[in-house]
């Protein structure tokens, strides 16, 4: 496959069709691993004005991502490997909803689709997740609200401490 090198965490499919293996979701693993923020995705759509985004993503098991919501968008993601909680959390960053992921085989939900902006995290608890992410573009950084509760990713002690508290509130609830 050919990609093009957007920045260390965002490759970008350069072929009119995109054909991804077990060898290139390996070789994923191994980038994402030698990431800082321990993550990667391949953007099969060539261009961030393009209508419909669609992304294999790896993000290895701790991975902090910042609670977040998107304006005027939706978002489909659909497990390939690996398991994960989609945690949901309501205005004042409570958690409002949880969905236990994992691939098809797993017996957990394997796909969700979200239309609202919520905000929302991930708690990982493989080694690694890899994920088919779908959404509508353009890309406009403005339309992702991070938390205003939530650390930020320079603050790795804050994130820890964080991730242990949704945790924590979502083992309460199951």
């Amino acid at each position: 496959m050919r990609l093009r090198k957007l920045n260390n965490e965002v490759l970008v499919a350069e072929e009119p069709i995109v054909r991804v293996s077990g060898a290139d979701i390996a070789s994923l693993k191994q980038r994402a691993l030698a990431n800082p923020r321990q993550r990667i995705r391949i953007c099969t759509h060539p261009e961030t004005s393009d209508r419909l985004h669609e992304m294999l993503i790896v993000h290895t098991r701790g991975t902090y991502v910042r609670p977040h919501k998107h304006l005027n968008k939706s978002e489909a993601v659909h497990i390939i490997e690996g398991e994960v909680d989609v945690v949901f959390l309501d205005e004042a960053g409570a958690v409002s909803d949880v969905v236990r992921m994992g691939d098809y085989r797993s017996g957990r939900e394997f796909y969700y689709r979200v239309g609202s902006p919520l905000y929302h995290t991930l708690l990982i608890s493989s080694e690694f997740l890899v994920f088919h992410e779908i959404t509508n573009g353009p890309f406009r950084r403005e339309e992702t609200i991070f938390a205003p509760w939530a650390p930020e990713e320079s603050d790795p002690v804050a994130c820890s401490e964080f991730q242990a508290r949704v945790a924590r509130e979502v083992a309460a609830r199951t």
